[in-house]
């Protein structure tokens, strides 16, 4: 069972109840992410994320990782471009103190100078290990092109010179400005009593307020084709070929979820088989999906050697096209429908997962779907639904592509995209 206890100040408390799981994971989230920064002051939100666990009033930064490690439980983090979440994961009898550890790092980290110096050079080699990693590099590459000119395509982690810029004073400011109580949500799963969290957690919470307003930045105020080659001395060449997408609460995101399932969604997929099992151009071919508050993207990712990329370019091509130019066969919608069920109703066994679901229910539905209601979503897309919205999302004037390796003298081009 789904409860939601909302208090006076916009703190949303939301659980759910699996009385049969041993554990539990708690989750504060913000919904105030990348997307709400400066570009002087990129990289702020995941800078903070970092300091939340560098020592509060009462613990050290050694006291809290050794007071969870006692509980044998998680304690982490992460950010992204519109919220940022910490979380902890903990035998359901250790819920009191895991609340209590969450809620202090949340509510009354210190942020010690020496610790943000110290901190400041772990963001800096995350950076240069993000830039390192091809596979990471290219889809953030990817997004920060694809919404190139709009803070939404500014990168998680900031970059260089902005990270190395930011005071003590403009990281407390961010953090007591943006981390309003309208926008927090606490999400817990698992074996967990809603009143008994909400004790714990209500008197903590009741006293957060922020006079700060978010500045209206909607994506997508431009578009256009576009290839950017990355040169990189690599035995492979890595390709993120996209188009737009539709937002995270589209009436039609079940067809869309659909669609790229069929396109490139497992080993069953159009591109899987395509291009690895009938080719064998590629090991790794998928497709997926980003989805924001009022945009997205659909990509197709690849990794094949140099002499099959423009191969694979136009394999990814003609299987978009087909998704416009033809329904999609019966059989292979409903394999595909009954490959995202058993997903959904899979993640529902961990705790970690049902946490993220109530949480994002909140920052983008404002109200908790049912399981049912997903299911019954799924089953109710037609072959007629993906065409539709695939001639809405896959066309030429919306395609980007993004190249890294030894491609400078592929002749990649624009024009080349088109469907």
């Amino acid at each position: 069972m789904i409860t939601t206890t909302t208090l006076d100040n916009g703190v949303r408390i939301v659980t759910q109840n699996i009385g049969y799981m041993h554990t539990v994971t708690t989750g504060i989230w913000v919904a105030n992410g990348t997307r709400h920064e400066s570009p002087e002051d990129n990289g702020i939100a995941h800078f903070i994320e970092h300091m939340l666990f560098k020592g509060t009033k009462r613990r050290s930064a050694h006291h809290i990782t050794r007071e969870i490690d006692s509980m044998g439980g998680i304690l982490n983090a992460f950010t992204g471009h519109e919220y940022v979440c910490y979380y902890a994961k903990v035998l359901a009898k250790f819920l009191p103190g895991a609340a209590d550890l969450l809620a202090d790092i949340f509510l009354n980290s210190t942020f010690p100078l020496d610790e943000i110096e110290r901190e400041r050079k772990v963001v800096l080699q995350e950076i240069k290990m993000r830039d390192d990693a091809p596979e990471e590099y290219i889809h953030d590459r990817f997004h920060q092109n694809f919404w190139r000119g709009q803070r939404l395509g500014m990168p998680v982690l900031g970059n260089e010179e902005t990270v190395t810029t930011l005071s003590r004073a403009s990281i407390l400011a961010h953090k007591n400005s943006r981390y309003r109580p309208q926008d927090i949500i606490i999400a817990a799963a698992g074996n967990v009593h809603h009143d008994e969290l909400v004790a714990i957690l209500a008197p903590l919470f009741s006293g957060l307020s922020s006079q700060w307003h978010p500045e209206l930045n909607d994506a997508f105020q431009s578009a256009g084709k576009e290839v950017n080659i990355i040169e990189r001395e690599m035995e492979q060449t890595l390709l993120c070929l996209g188009t737009r997408s539709l937002r995270y609460d589209h009436q039609d995101r079940y067809a869309l979820f659909l669609l790229t399932t069929i396109l490139g969604g497992g080993m069953s997929s159009r591109l899987f088989q395509e291009v690895r099992e009938k080719k064998g151009l590629a090991y790794s071919v998928y497709s997926y999906i980003i989805s924001h508050a009022d945009s997205g993207a659909l990509i197709v990712y690849a990794g094949t050697e140099k002499g099959h990329c423009l191969e694979v370019i136009d394999i990814a091509l003609r299987e978009m096209s087909r998704l416009v130019a033809e329904e999609v066969p019966q059989d292979e919608l409903d394999a595909a429908r009954e490959q995202l069920k058993g997903k959904t109703l899979m993640s529902l066994e961990s705790s970690d997962s049902l946490m993220t679901r109530l949480a994002k229910n909140e920052i983008y539905h404002q109200k908790q779907q049912s399981i049912e209601d997903v299911i019954a979503n799924y089953d109710a897309v037609s072959s007629n639904d993906i065409q539709r919205v695939s001639q809405e999302l896959i066309r030429s004037e919306f395609l980007h592509l993004e190249a890294m390796g030894q491609v400078a003298d592929l002749g990649l081009t624009a024009e080349m995209l088109e469907v």
